[in-house]
């Protein structure tokens, strides 16, 4: 840097003004500027430091007679250092502030994540619970349903029924963890978890509401596993509500599709004919509904249609359920 300025203009001993020439001084500036804007402001301050003595320095050993530039350099050179390390700061404050944005919204939607995988479990608690109550409540019954029951069969039903209640009782330390406070009112606590067969009170609510909904079913309707029933209708349900905020006003169609090993879902609504109002909603139910699909292995997809519409296709792998069967193996 000393040399820069040394060797600009005519910035050699003995010339006049040095060794803060004009073409000096001005190589000089850009130099503790540009400086300034790649390194910490304490090494741009040293380097100014630096400037700053090799300049005294030279004029000490030159005499009194080259001191004419002294006040216009020093502050000159402090301007270019201080407005580079300004810069440099704004630079670095707004890479800082973006690296903060980018951390903050993968956490926001770690939290998300978890929060929708939290609620699943719930429900899926529920349902687990309410299963083991119904075995506890048969292996009590059973010894009264069969004549004369041997020793040996009683033993094995108290046995069950102990393993059930212990089972129940395990469940209920898991709901205290699980359930949040603002769902611990005693009627939402005790309500039965929605399957298919409320699916119909699901579409008159959402008619009532003001959408147009049609169905559609294929295929010979079969029971489905709890998780199974449990996941269909919350994809619907979310998928009703997404086009109640996104798209009001339009005609939803409701596509249920059974086969033997699984069932498809399709929730499509039309164009709206205009812009949906704000919504206050907290904009999560794509990615609860994929998070259920892949819970049970399956396959979701969800995107606009070429008419401007938006359509919710699911494919859940879900078997129809068979009776039970003494020996059959619990997952």
């Amino acid at each position: 840097m000393v040399v820069a300025a040394w060797t600009a203009g005519d910035g050699f001993p003995g010339s006049e003004g040095f060794p803060w020439t004009e073409p000096g001084l001005l190589t000089q500036a850009a130099t503790v500027f540009l400086l300034a804007l790649r390194v910490r402001p304490r090494v741009a301050a040293e380097a100014l430091g630096l400037h700053v003595l090799a300049g005294v320095c030279c004029l000490t050993f030159l005499g009194p007679g080259h001191h004419q530039n002294v006040t216009q350099a020093v502050p000159l050179l402090i301007i270019a250092t201080v407005l580079g390390a300004a810069l440099r700061g704004r630079r670095v404050a707004r890479t800082q502030l973006v690296e903060q944005e980018e951390l903050t919204a993968e956490e926001r939607a770690r939290r998300t994540l978890l929060e929708e995988r939290h609620r699943i479990a719930r429900e899926l608690h529920d349902v687990v619970a309410h299963h083991m109550s119904v075995i506890s409540i048969q292996a009590q019954v059973a010894p009264h349903l069969v004549p004369n029951p041997t020793d040996e069969l009683t033993e094995n039903l108290a046995g069950i029924r102990a393993n059930a209640v212990d089972a129940l009782r395990e469940l209920r330390r898991v709901l205290g963890v699980l359930r949040s406070e603002e769902l611990a009112a005693e009627g939402v606590r005790h309500a039965p978890q929605p399957t298919l067969d409320r699916l119909d009170e699901l579409l008159d609510n959402v008619r009532t509401a003001g959408l147009t909904v049609t169905t559609e079913t294929t295929g010979e309707p079969h029971a489905l596993s709890p998780g199974a029933e449990l996941s269909a209708f919350r994809i619907v349900q979310e998928a009703l509500s997404n086009a109640m905020r996104h798209a009001p006003g339009t005609t939803v169609r409701v596509r249920l599709g059974y086969a033997p090993d699984g069932l498809t879902l399709h929730v499509t609504n039309t164009a709206p004919d205009g812009p949906a109002p704000p919504s206050p909603g907290s904009g999560h139910g794509l990615l609860g509904m994929r998070e259920r699909t892949a819970m049970l292995g399956g396959e979701l997809a969800a995107g606009p249609t070429p008419d401007g519409g938006y359509e919710v296709a699911a494919l859940l792998p879900a078997p129809a359920r068979q009776p039970a069967e003494t020996g059959e193996d619990i997952p």
